[in-house]
């Protein structure tokens, strides 16, 4: 019989190897502070927004806009302005919309477009157009001026036409008087295609383009621009 093998001596003591301890990461509480981080990164991020929503919610004005088209010299109506919000800007100069009442009246200095904000510097306190000088507002029918050509400033003449029903032959009605004008403003037309020319004349004259623009007598007639 073969003879077993020998034991092999277990070791004891300080001779016996040290065999590693691994361990696993706590990867859910990594997980955990990886969310709540991100959480706080989010909130943040909205407190932001919120204080420039707010912030620029603050920084909006009101201010006067200009609500339809006015020609230059037109006198400013209620229905001429509306109130617009926008954002406060140190390059802008406005009128505030506390001020609609008191520019109500005030005449455009320039033409006026409509949407356009409302400048002081586009407003005169007079027509710059005859404030010297006596006006009269001129009801002018179809026929009686040159159709959406008078504008502010042009110069015409206010040619006197024959009485309705005349039939005699005077010399107002072969040789017509006339009285120099310059259109201060023209408004829109109506229904019937009628405008009023509110024109400037000559002091003492006034009174007689008056007499004859209400009895319907008044044409008028615009001279060359180059004059």
């Amino acid at each position: 019989m073969e003879s077993a093998a020998p034991a092999v001596p277990r070791p004891t003591g300080s001779d016996r190897p040290e065999l590693p301890i691994t361990t696993t990461a706590p990867v859910k509480r990594e997980r955990r502070w990886s969310v709540a981080a991100l959480c706080i990164v989010l909130a943040v991020v909205c407190a932001l927004g919120a204080a420039w929503a707010v912030n620029s919610a603050s920084d909006r004005v009101k201010v006067l806009a200009v609500a339809r088209d006015v020609p230059a010299g037109q006198a400013l109506t209620a229905a001429d302005i509306t109130i617009a919000e926008v954002s406060a800007d140190a390059a802008l100069s406005p009128l505030p919309a506390a001020d609609k009442t008191s520019v109500l009246g005030k005449r455009a200095a320039i033409d006026l477009r409509r949407r356009g904000l409302l400048l002081s510097s586009q407003l005169a306190a007079g027509t710059g157009l005859g404030d010297n000088k006596q006006q009269v507002g001129v009801l002018v029918k179809r026929g009686q001026a040159p159709a959406g050509t008078l504008a502010p400033g042009d110069k015409v003449l206010a040619v006197t036409t024959p009485a309705q029903g005349s039939t005699s032959s005077t010399k107002d009605d072969t040789d017509p008087t006339s009285i120099e004008t310059v259109v201060v403003s023209v408004s829109r037309p109506d229904a019937s295609g009628a405008v009023v020319v509110n024109l400037a004349v000559d002091t003492g004259d006034g009174p007689a383009l008056a007499t004859r623009a209400s009895q319907g007598r008044i044409a008028l007639v615009r001279e060359p621009r180059s004059k």
